[in-house]
């Protein structure tokens, strides 16, 4: 296997392979000869260019906020293209199908399916329907924020659990703080902004228990990028009528984050309750949008392909730097910038890359998105200026 490296030198470019080495002695040699790991221009195929129409560069370079930037697929841009004749509908009768459809992919009842405005508006409206008027939420810090800051503008307090050396969650402290006041536990998982996951086992330990204590709340926007192998769900829990509520978004894998669809899947007695406060729910276009995305295997294995591409690019980078970082199961990576980030995201503004905001306590740590490969090298570029100068 062949990697590539861009070599500038006396202002001309060539090409150099290199043989496959590790991902640290890749990177270091092409360093030692002056050069900047940067890959080929034709990164993708003529045939992947037709059908996932990746973006052209814009700038400034976005890899802030996690999106895929190879959505949404040309299939499911077809699919938008034939749906505008139904902009005229409410999308209800729509959003059921849509919700049949994603109770059979679940193995759910469609009643345990709540489609929303992107899957914020799940978190949001949760945290409003449990925990409004003094309402307790435990929920790990640095996490997102979504549910929690918007239930505190309805009464809500919030228990805040540091994460552990591992920037993993401390399921011990957290479990130890439920107490009669606890409406809700908010687990990201992957969490972002550090990209950790919790030990399977230790995951489904903690459901089970705390489901009986209270109602858990898994965050699951970046679950299919995880690759450790059958790693479960906590849609499990829901089926077997533990009080857990899941949210999925098609923001990530899907690349949607623009069309604002996501869903909640939870036990119909729970899910009553929550489907009574959705406020914004979501689209005709989106909708169908996002029956189709369903049915596209091909940009789905292809959206985890070149995601998993760009992370590999990205810890070479920082492995040459020396910045330590948290091993990813998202689409972004969180790592020690030591420089306050504050800063750091204007100098690298400066430079045409838009890298993620400040997630206090951790205001030395950068998260960065996974974008194109040429992004990424953009993006690599300006860290050597950066920390090497």
């Amino acid at each position: 296997m062949i990697k590539f490296c861009f070599i500038k030198k006396k202002e001309k470019l060539y090409y150099k392979t290199l043989e496959m080495q590790t991902r640290r002695d890749w990177l270091r040699a092409s360093m030692g000869i002056g050069g900047i790991l940067l890959t080929p221009p034709s990164i993708l195929s003529a045939q992947e260019k037709i059908q996932y129409n990746p973006r052209a560069l814009e700038s400034p370079i976005r890899l802030s906020s996690n999106e895929n930037p190879y959505g949404p697929s040309k299939n499911v841009q077809q699919r938008i293209k034939n749906s505008f004749n139904h902009g005229c509908r409410y999308p209800y009768a729509y959003s059921d199908d849509l919700a049949s459809i994603l109770a059979k992919k679940h193995g759910v009842s469609e009643e345990s399916i709540i489609i929303t405005g992107g899957s914020t508006e799940g978190l949001r409206i949760t945290g409003l329907t449990f925990a409004s008027n003094g309402g307790e939420i435990i929920s790990g810090q640095p996490t997102f924020l979504a549910m929690m800051d918007y239930a505190k503008q309805w009464g809500a307090t919030i228990n805040w659990v540091p994460v552990g050396a591992d920037k993993g969650y401390d399921l011990n402290e957290i479990e130890k703080r439920i107490s009669s006041k606890t409406k809700l536990i908010f687990l990201c998982n992957p969490n972002n902004p550090t990209g950790t996951i919790v030990p399977a086992k230790k995951l489904v330990d903690f459901c089970d228990t705390a489901s009986k204590k209270t109602i858990v709340f898994s965050d699951e926007a970046y679950y299919d990028y995880i690759e450790k192998p059958n790693y479960p769900s906590m849609i499990n829990a829901v089926k077997k009528g533990d009080n857990v509520i899941v949210s999925k978004t098609f923001s990530k894998v899907y690349g949607m984050a623009g069309l604002r669809i996501g869903y909640l899947v939870a036990k119909p007695e729970i899910a009553n309750k929550i489907r009574n406060n959705v406020v914004a729910m979501s689209n005709v276009l989106a909708i169908e949008a996002a029956k189709e995305a369903l049915k596209d295997e091909g940009f789905y294995q292809f959206s985890l392909s070149k995601n998993k591409e760009a992370k590999n690019r990205i810890y070479a980078i920082l492995d040459h730097l020396k910045l330590d970082y948290v091993t990813s199961h998202t689409n972004f990576v969180f790592f020690h910038s030591k420089k306050d980030i504050r800063k750091l995201g204007k100098i690298m503004l400066e430079k045409g890359i838009r890298i993620g905001r400040p997630f206090p306590p951790f205001y030395d740590w950068c998260r960065i998105s996974t974008g194109t490969l040429e992004e990424v090298d953009l993006f690599t570029k300006s860290m050597l200026e950066v920390y090497e100068g």
